[in-house]
Parts: structure tokens; C-alpha cells; sequence
């Protein structure tokens, strides 16, 4: 059963906002309905990348062009 853990909860924060700031999203403090659906998503996208890569000692496999367009049809 997950349990409340300020530290981590911290981390997470952080790590959010400073990739939001790597992909020039402007993240504020609390609500933040003003970003698009395609921004948070990148957001979360980054940061699944930065944990895989934390957790495996991996890069995050990449898709080329093709990989990714057939996965959108």
C-alpha cells in the first residue's frame, strides 16, 4: 500500500518542474489548466524516461519515425 512521503513527493515535484523547464513549459506553482494536453503529456513522457533510465541504468529505447507512426494509427 503506497504511503504519503514528503521527501519523495518533493523529488517528484522538482524533477517535474525542472523538466518543464528543460522543454521551455512555463510550470507554476499550483493549478496549472493553462497548459495544453500535449505539454503535460510531454512533461509525464520526460519523466517516465528519467525514471526508466534512473531504475535500469539504460537509455529509454528509442522509436524512429516509422516505429512511431505506426504506433499512432
Amino acid at each position: 500500500m503506497a504511503t504519503n512521503n514528503s521527501k519523495s513527493r518533493t523529488q517528484f515535484s522538482n524533477m517535474k518542474y525542472e523538466i518543464a523547464n528543460q522543454l521551455g513549459i512555463n510550470l507554476k506553482q499550483g493549478y496549472n489548466g493553462d497548459i495544453t494536453a500535449r505539454q503535460a503529456g510531454t512533461i509525464g513522457g520526460n519523466i517516465v524516461k528519467k525514471v526508466f533510465q534512473s531504475y535500469t541504468g539504460n537509455q529509454y529505447p528509442q522509436m524512429d519515425a516509422q516505429q512511431n507512426q505506426q504506433q499512432q494509427q
